[in-house]
């Protein structure tokens, strides 16, 4: 526009008096000014609403998440069939006695025979419609001698139940909080489509069936989130939009260097979800020792987990769940 202006006034004529000249000139810019703002005012907002930030932040209690860490290890193995999978699944009932919560049960057939698996649905309300799911598998391998799953199972189970402390009595100022406890992540032979997360594949298909997937606004995958060299991995299967509120919120609390050092695909419990274009995101530090060699080890111990992890992922959990409130 400025450009035709200048090519208009080459061809005024020299009669034109000062003061025409100066009044083109100002009616000129006011037209510009005009056209700007009503190109502004038509432009979707990039601005989130004041309300986003004027919620209040939770945070989680790390001593106490790491303690339900170290209760749940010294179950021992808590593979299905075992006395230590009995004994989680009791646990995390009592701690969530006070709430409302929902048990999915179902026979599911596997390589090595039939099981019986149970999710637990931990419900708390909110004040608009909809669901933000939060979630986390709370078995562990089988075929691995001595493997307790300190930081494979029982990590993101012990910030899930904190992050229940935090939502206990207080409703979600946004769509209502779900926290969702799995069964049978872990494969019995080799990771397959059909030999693993045999807990969130049913739960999918139930909340498919029923319209429950619809009304999911965010789906937060926690997994393997305590380690003491933490580093949250930039998973290319999750949503883009949430990677990018996670990323806002690290960077808002300071904990930026503790996410998305690598990008690698993740298959993982949210994978079922993805299918149904529900939007998900997998908060997992798959990087576990040099080369990953605690992964899937015996030597996946309390002595590799900090409390300071738990208190990162906790809480940037809980930013990124009062950014999502607000879209």
């Amino acid at each position: 526009m400025n450009i035709s202006m200048r090519r208009r006034g080459e061809f005024m004529s020299f009669a034109c008096t000062t003061a025409l000249f100066a009044s083109l000139l100002i009616a000129c810019s006011s037209s510009k000014q005009e056209l700007q703002a009503e190109k502004k005012s038509s432009e979707p907002s990039q601005v989130k609403p004041v309300a986003a930030l004027e919620t209040p932040r939770r945070t989680v209690d790390s001593a106490r998440a790491m303690r339900y860490v170290q209760e749940q290890v010294a179950f021992g193995r808590r593979a299905l069939g075992t006395a230590g999978h009995k004994k989680v699944q009791d646990y995390i009932l009592a701690k969530l006695k006070d709430e409302k919560v929902e048990l999915d049960k179902f026979i599911t057939h596997t390589p090595v025979g039939d099981f019986e698996m149970t999710n637990f649905i931990a419900k708390f309300p909110g004040t608009n419609d909809g669901v933000i799911v939060i979630a986390s598998h709370y078995d562990t391998l089988a075929s691995v001698k001595n493997f307790v799953g300190a930081n494979d199972g029982a990590s993101s189970t012990g910030l899930l139940l904190e992050i229940a402390n935090q939502f206990h009595g207080k409703p979600n100022p946004g769509p209502a909080v779900w926290l969702v406890f799995f069964d049978g992540e872990e494969a019995f032979k080799t990771w397959s489509s059909s030999d693993s997360t045999y807990g969130s594949r049913h739960l999918a298909s139930l909340w498919e069936k029923d319209g429950t997937a619809k009304k999911i606004k965010a789906f937060i995958l926690l997994d393997m989130v305590g380690d003491k060299d933490l580093n949250i991995e930039n998973d290319s299967n999750s949503t883009q939009w949430l990677r990018d509120t996670f990323m806002d919120s690290a960077q808002s609390l300071g904990y930026q260097s503790y996410f998305y050092k690598h990008e690698q695909g993740v298959d993982d419990d949210h994978t079922p979800f993805l299918k149904m274009n529900v939007p998900c995101i997998d908060i997992i530090d798959f990087d576990y020792g040099y080369d990953n060699v605690f992964w899937h080890s015996a030597d996946d111990t309390l002595d590799k987990l900090s409390p300071k992890s738990l208190q990162i992922v906790g809480d940037v959990t809980l930013d990124a769940i009062r950014r999502i409130n607000v879209r």
